[in-house]
């Protein structure tokens, strides 16, 4: 796949994100052009500090630009209303957070429920799809289980089930990997990977986790605001600090 001849499903265009920081002001994205295509994998990389869940948050609309633009499907997410960013996160977009997210008094069911109801799905219908993205992550003998019930790697694996409710076409993984152990670890790496074949999902994926190298497309390295460089995965070569 030629990711840069294809048409990007987002694209970011000399996006900028300043705040205020104990009177003084951070430069948290220095001016970052990326193009990503459908269907990509890529992850963004780099050390804490280097902008990439500020970059991940303005991909997915959860926070906006200080300057420059974010385009979903060619459209600027920073001129739509507060109901159509809504619609787009909930129809587009799912989200896939390092700490899960998960609520604590619902089963893994009623928590892959949670999108479905938002967008008016029949009890009946959400039922029968939360019960096959259960099982579609490994988790169909844990329906009935609370969040203290499950591991870390099934509590991550409910909330991929989760983000894959309605069918987003891009999926948003920050840190996914961050609380969990080697092996859980790698196997979350490689069910995203799966869901990007299967699927044909855009996967963006802030990280620092070096078990992401093997199953991107593309890699970006941040650092200080600024992209360093992009690489192809069959290209990468990491310098002694990302070692």
């Amino acid at each position: 796949m030629s990711f840069e001849r294809d048409k990007p499903v987002v694209e970011a265009i000399g996006l900028k994100k300043e705040y205020y920081l104990k009177g003084e002001v951070v430069h948290a994205l220095k001016g970052i052009d990326l193009k990503i295509s459908r269907g990509e994998y890529l992850s963004i990389m780099g050390p804490s500090g280097s902008g990439k869940t500020t970059l991940f948050n303005m991909i997915g609309g959860l926070d906006s630009p200080t300057s420059g633009r974010i385009l979903i499907d060619g459209i600027d997410i920073s001129k739509m209303s507060d109901t159509e960013l809504a619609w787009l996160r909930s129809r587009k977009i799912g989200y896939i957070f390092q700490t899960f997210n998960l609520i604590p008094v619902l089963t893994a069911l009623g928590n892959v429920e949670i999108p479905m109801i938002f967008t008016g799905m029949p009890k009946k219908e959400r039922l029968k799809k939360a019960r096959q993205l259960l099982e579609l992550v490994g988790l169909g003998d844990r329906l009935t289980h609370h969040p203290s019930e499950l591991s870390g790697g099934q509590q991550q694996r409910v909330a991929i089930a989760r983000a894959l409710a309605n069918d987003p076409s891009i999926i948003l993984a920050d840190e996914p990997t961050g609380n969990l152990d080697l092996s859980t670890g790698l196997s979350i790496v490689q069910l995203l990977y799966r869901l990007k074949v299967e699927r044909n999902t855009t996967v963006i994926c802030a990280t620092h986790d070096l078990k992401m190298v093997e199953v991107s497309d593309r890699l970006a390295w941040l650092r200080d605001g600024t992209i360093e460089r992009i690489e192809l995965q069959s290209s990468v070569t990491l310098t002694a600090d990302e070692l």
